[in-house]
């Protein structure tokens, strides 16, 4: 597996492929054609990893960043750009991944375009709904994962326990040692 799902919401693991945002060197997930197949696949959105080209790639970023831009928007509570809003609706308005019910299984079956629809249409639902004010960005510095907070109380603070959470654990247990030395 290349990719990380942290978030349990496919549109946000998706904004995830661009790692740490705000450095001057993030790191790109979607290096080649190949690695948008195996994201659908890694996420369960499309069982047979879809052919993908250059032009697919290039759509895929493009949709992620737009999406980014919207969940952005509404974690700073500014308004929504239009030609954002228009661009994320019209990748909603294809076609979705196909299922098929088959002895009891599901078969999920698509193109690139068709799971970028589907993502599309979940961010739609999640800014649409009561579930944007749950949206949350990760607390630690170097990570710009966003993430809905369904935490009671809601006090979560990082994108993933396993990962950002438990390495800012380590930083703050690393330095209350080295306070206590001194």
């Amino acid at each position: 597996m290349i990719h990380a799902f942290p978030c349990g919401t496919l549109p946000l693991d998706f904004v995830g492929t661009l790692r740490a945002r705000r450095n001057p060197e993030p790191l790109e997930k979607f290096a080649a054609p190949g690695d948008v197949s195996a994201w659908f696949m890694e996420a369960g959105m499309i069982d047979d990893a879809p052919p993908a080209g250059d032009a697919d790639l290039q759509r895929a970023v493009e949709v992620r960043e737009r999406i980014y831009a919207l969940l952005d928007a509404s974690l700073h509570g500014t308004p929504l750009l239009a030609d954002d809003v228009a661009f994320v609706n019209e990748v909603a308005a294809g076609s979705p991944v196909r299922l098929e019910l088959s002895d009891g299984t599901v078969r999920r079956s698509g193109t690139i375009a068709d799971g970028l629809g589907s993502l599309a249409r979940e961010t739609i639902a999640i800014l649409g709904s009561p579930d944007a004010a749950l949206l949350r960005e990760c607390a630690r510095p170097e990570c710009t994962q966003v993430y809905l907070d369904r935490s009671r109380g809601h006090r979560r603070e990082w994108c993933s326990m396993k990962t950002c959470g438990n390495r800012m654990k380590a930083t703050a247990f690393r330095e209350r040692r080295r306070e206590a030395a001194a």
